[in-house]
């Protein structure tokens, strides 16, 4: 169990809050519009420590609490919810490997993924699907002392320049059930057979690499097998995957409570019928729904993350967090 002193917690979370108006802010709508990613914002996340927000103290990290990760995410999306982006699958990588890696695969990832001088990410969705882990596709074929990668994987944050990820493979094609023949590696980028595909495009979610990431008989070493037993694979990542519900939770109430903020200053500088239009009572009742909406869309992002650092499984609260959060957003 972790938990983060409440004056502890205040203090971070006001060096975040710090962060996105004095650095953020100012930048975000024009790497929005362009597509950039923003490198040098991203750089002033890693000197504060923000790449090993939950990691251990002892692997170099902040060790704090996912009720003090929730806060942190949902000021970063305050400010540019590309942010939160660029560390959210970071994130499941660093928890697959506290809690499911060996000490010697701690030692040797977790520093430099705390530290951010290793950008880390998720590869699970594949073109086939995305939520249907267990029939996923790429395979890793063990040979002697490595595993041969096969597979393409899509939707993939921090593709491009991230340096290493956390990857499904199907070890064993006849397992049944088949998420029992799933294992999970850290795939570090480089050499023949990684290939960085294409740029896909989106809507919004601007400024962030998402790539689609090919793999073709690509080596990784039988260390690299996160926790050092096949067919555990499927269990650690839906357990990496509730904070990442909790983060995506997080951000969505970090973009309503800045659109909240923005509605009540326009509020009360547009008047109408001689009075700003705050004090007509059809705008307060609008209001008064997104105020309520906000409030208790962080309510369950809290309620989720205060479970999970009692060491609870939380899947329908993280669920429900997202579903909720992302809806009224």
């Amino acid at each position: 169990m972790t938990t983060t002193p409440p004056e502890a917690r205040a203090q971070i979370v006001n060096m975040v809050r710090d962060f996105v108006r004095r650095e953020v802010e100012p930048v975000a709508a024009q790497h929005d519009r362009d597509d950039t990613v923003p490198h040098d914002l991203i750089d002033r996340m890693k000197e504060l420590g923000l790449f090993g927000i939950t990691v251990p103290e002892e692997y170099g990290g902040m060790g704090l609490d996912y009720t003090t990760f929730a806060s942190i995410f949902e000021e970063l999306s305050k400010g540019f919810m590309t942010l939160s982006g660029a560390i959210g699958t970071h994130h499941i990588l660093t928890y697959v490997l506290t809690h499911y890696g060996t000490e010697e695969q701690k030692q040797r990832f977790l520093p430099d993924l705390a530290s951010g001088r290793k950008r880390g990410g998720l590869a699970l969705t594949e073109p086939s699907g995305g939520t249907d882990m267990a029939n996923l596709q790429t395979t890793a074929t063990k040979d002697g002392e490595e595993y041969s990668i096969n597979g393409t994987k899509m939707f993939i944050t921090n593709g491009r320049y991230g340096d290493m990820f956390c990857l499904l493979a199907r070890t064993d094609p006849d397992m049944e059930p088949r998420h029992r023949g799933i294992s999970c590696f850290v795939v570090e980028k480089g050499g023949p057979g990684f290939t960085v595909g294409r740029d896909l495009d989106k809507m919004g979610y601007r400024g962030l690499d998402t790539c689609e990431l090919i793999f073709d008989n690509y080596p990784v070493p039988v260390d690299n097998l996160i926790g050092g037993k096949e067919g555990a694979g499927f269990g650690m990542v839906m357990s990496g995957l509730e904070t990442g519900r909790i983060n995506i939770a997080a951000r969505a109430v970090g973009v309503a409570q800045a659109a909240f903020e923005a509605a009540i200053k326009y509020s009360q500088q547009r008047e109408t019928f001689g009075k700003p239009i705050a004090e007509h009572q059809a705008i307060q009742l609008k209001l008064a729904d997104m105020a309520t909406k906000i409030h208790a869309a962080r309510l369950l992002v809290f309620d989720a993350a205060a479970k999970k650092d009692t060491g609870q499984r939380v899947d329908l609260e993280s669920g429900m967090a997202k579903l909720f959060a992302s809806e009224m957003c």
